[in-house]
């Protein structure tokens, strides 16, 4: 393994897409692949007429001193600001404000710190990676519904969900596709909703902790929105696993009688996604797991933690083992 080695990276959520920065920085040839239409993974916004909502990571916080040091630079990039939340106080309802902490956000969007970090990497956008091959000492990748690619990779890098992981490793990594297979992820069931005017609340967000919702955000006062007036409401993970193949139409009546029974009001418009790998209940400590000898690694907020700055660390931690065994 050389710097200039290729290197196919699965997955261009926040882990893929820290990997790939650090990697294309030290001389290595990246290409990224995605099945969705474009970077980000759950860092992702819902567009409309006049009207946006983040739909997945609501904020992210800085602890690590070398992810604070990624954000300030994302800060300086005009992508990513400090968000001074309005919390509800703690009541008898079940709300919760939570402890002081900084908290950041995208601006103007969640996903545009995703489309900032991809701007200059090669991203292959809507190209589902169906299987991987081990061919002469490289890697071969298959694409559902196309077949093989042409181009062979020196290094392959998965990004992606545990539970999606599993599939592209049975037959070339067991070992690692047990310990994929052995880690659980949860689901989230995600409400939007647009309002013509501003609702009357005293405040901007809160946790719950009762009843269907864990979280519910005034998504268009975060910094650098604009538009019409956008709430999100996230239901809990033991709620939404236990409603996950429910239709939408029911999870949007009991999520937003949820909403409601805390002086919300009937919205304009309304939608609902389902993220069906959200979080990881109990999630590895591994941060990162690097086979050399195959030249095969795996990344991802679910082997570190479960949060934003831990699938940034997750990435950028393989990518300087990655960088390190090719010195």
């Amino acid at each position: 393994m050389t710097s200039s080695s290729r290197i196919a990276i699965i997955g261009a959520g926040i882990a893929g897409l820290a990997c790939a920065t650090a990697l294309r920085q030290a001389g290595f040839q990246v290409s990224l692949f995605d099945k969705s239409r474009g970077a980000g993974g759950r860092m992702s916004t819902r567009r409309g007429a006049d009207w946006q909502c983040d739909h997945g990571a609501q904020y992210f916080t800085a602890r690590n001193p070398e992810f604070r040091a990624e954000v300030t630079r994302w800060e300086q990039a005009g992508v990513a600001g400090h968000w001074q939340l309005q919390l509800r106080s703690p009541d008898a309802d079940g709300c919760s404000g939570g402890a002081p902490v900084e908290r950041f956000v995208g601006v103007p969007r969640m996903s545009s710190i995703a489309a900032w970090l991809a701007a200059d990497l090669a991203l292959h956008t809507e190209t589902a990676i169906s299987a991987l091959q081990r061919e002469d000492s490289a890697w071969r990748l298959h694409v559902q519904d196309e077949g093989p690619l042409a181009q062979r990779y020196d290094m392959v890098v998965l990004a992606v969900p545990a539970p999606q992981a599993v599939p592209l490793l049975n037959q070339v990594a067991p070992l690692q596709a047990a310990l994929a297979a052995g880690t659980s992820m949860a689901g989230c069931w995600a409400m939007m909703l647009e309002f013509a005017q501003p609702l009357a609340l005293d405040f901007n967000a809160a946790f719950l902790n009762s009843g269907p919702l864990r979280w519910v955000a005034r998504d268009s006062a975060k910094p650098g929105r604009s538009g019409r007036e956008s709430w999100l409401l996230h239901a809990s993970a033991e709620w939404s696993e236990r409603h996950i193949e429910l239709d939408a139409d029911s999870i949007a009546a009991q999520l937003l009688a949820a909403f409601i029974s805390l002086g919300g009001q009937v919205p304009q418009r309304w939608s609902v996604h389902r993220w069906r790998y959200a979080s990881t209940p109990q999630a590895r400590n591994d941060v990162c797991i690097w086979e050399a000898g195959q030249g095969l690694g795996i990344c991802g907020d679910w082997l570190n933690g479960g949060t934003v700055e831990a699938a940034w660390l997750s990435g950028h931690a393989l990518a300087q083992r990655i960088i390190a065994g090719s010195a």
